[in-house]
């Protein structure tokens, strides 16, 4: 969450004054606070469920005058109701205040999961099971503000002719799981996500629609895809996620939607690039050569850090370093506002943390040890569940330079801030590393300190 004096700077202050919400978004974006390179505006365009033109028109036109659309925004910005010249509508619990957090507060504040008793009735299917999956799933993720619950019905109650409104609904469901995932983690997110999908992609199979709406509704059923893929990596699920991203690049071109699939090679990219890395760099040139002509430095930094890991992969050094050095030339080119919303997590701690991994494959622990380093030492307010992750790899790459004590002190550091960060990901490396800290043989007064931390967290 921005701290209490963000809301008092000058620009901020003004734009509140004038009580015009647009201006307050652009003064928001580019507040000191988030360092010298504004907020792009495809990133907050993303979080208020709007495109970056739309963003652009509020920004810059006459000031918004539907309630509705004021309070929504406000609550997803955090502005204090003292700032604001109308009110907020009533919030009935907890869960609706946590719902709306945008990507910037990531790590910062976990909502309520859902109880065994909702865990198990979404597993048995059913109608009555069904409505109480999806509005626990509306509560978690934010989704009952959307007006997308009608499309979450049961299979008798969906709409059998599909309208550009009902694709829009879907859309905003995809947002909103990305909210909640910035929120919650994948844990808690990805079997719903799966059921959703299902449930959404056997509806848009049997209803009907115009052409124009047909492709609309591919290319959003490719970015539903594309998010359960994600959602199943970050749960370590990684063999669940082929088949969503394969489907995602049939849908993009479906769609005749270039940015859907450049987008779904990324993350294929990312998925194989440990078992089958002579598909993950065909994957990301595919995804260069789609892109050619249209893609922004930051997409293109993205894609040469994904073939920069596979040739560390193939333990191919030179290949590594010609990627690694393209990756930083396109990042220093800056941001764009035709940057895509997913692009925001590529920042310099990345770059930093790609090269930390990709040194760990390479075999380098040590190179690897000081580029996670420069991570934790630069810690970014924006990516928690990065940050932590890249600490569990500075643990794990101390230990493999044979520093026990560091990779002890390390990774007892983040035992607070585990059961915030709901990634299976993150969790099983760590438990990978109280496994080998936990070695008798090599027993420190440290790592024996870790072993007993870790295992009254975990187990009680």
């Amino acid at each position: 969450m921005v701290p209490a004096s963000f809301w008092e700077h000058e620009p901020v202050r003004r734009a509140l004054t004038e009580r015009h919400l647009g201006r307050v978004i652009r003064a928001y974006r580019c507040h000191p606070y988030h360092g010298r390179v504004a907020l792009p505006q495809t990133v907050v365009a993303g979080w208020l469920g709007i495109t970056q033109a739309q963003l652009s028109r509020v920004e810059n036109g006459p000031p918004l005058v539907h309630l509705d659309r004021l309070s929504h925004w406000a609550q997803l910005l955090r502005i204090p109701p003292r700032f604001l010249w109308f009110s907020l509508p009533g919030r009935s619990n907890e869960v609706a205040q946590h719902a709306a957090l945008p990507v910037h507060q990531a790590g910062m504040t976990t909502p309520p999961a859902l109880t065994d008793a909702d865990v198990a009735a979404s597993e048995q299917g059913g109608g009555t099971t069904d409505r109480r999956q999806f509005h626990a799933l509306a509560a978690l993720a934010g989704i009952a503000a959307t007006g997308c619950l009608d499309l979450l019905a049961g299979p008798h109650d969906a709409a059998r002719s599909i309208g550009m409104e009902q694709v829009r609904y879907a859309s905003s469901l995809v947002d909103e799981f990305r909210r909640a995932d910035a929120a919650v983690g994948a844990n808690q997110l990805c079997g719903l996500a799966i059921r959703v999908h299902a449930q959404l992609s056997d509806w848009a199979a049997k209803a009907t629609c115009s052409r124009d709406v047909g492709e609309a509704l591919q290319a959003t059923l490719a970015d539903l895809a594309i998010e359960t893929a994600w959602l199943t990596i970050d749960a370590n699920r990684r063999p669940e996620a082929r088949a969503y991203l394969n489907e995602a690049v049939a849908r993009a071109r479906f769609a005749d939607d270039p940015r859907m699939e450049v987008r779904a090679f990324a993350y294929l990219a990312l998925l194989t690039c440990r078992d089958r890395p002579g598909e993950a760099l065909h994957a990301a040139e595919a995804a260069l050569r789609s892109s050619a002509g249209w893609g922004t430095p930051r997409l293109a930094t993205l894609l040469h850090l994904r073939s920069a890991s596979t040739y560390a992969t193939l333990n191919d050094m030179s290949g590594f370093h010609r990627a690694m050095s393209k990756a930083q030339r396109e990042f220093e080119r800056g941001t764009s506002e035709s940057d895509m919303p997913f692009l925001h997590f590529v920042t310099a701690q990345e770059i930093k943390g790609i090269e930390g991994l990709a040194y760990l494959a390479l075999g380098r622990p040590e190179r690897a040890a000081d580029a996670f380093r420069n991570i934790t030492e630069n810690p970014s307010p924006v990516l928690r569940r990065n940050q932590i992750y890249y600490s569990v790899q500075l643990a794990d790459a101390a230990y493999r330079q044979g520093n026990l004590d560091e990779a002890a002190h390390t990774a007892m550091s983040l035992l607070p801030d585990i059961g915030q960060v709901s990634s299976g990901r993150v969790s099983l490396h760590l438990a990978q590393i109280r496994s080998s800290l936990g070695q008798p043989q090599r027993s420190t007064a440290a790592t024996r300190k870790f072993v007993e931390a870790y295992d009254q967290a975990v187990h009680g």
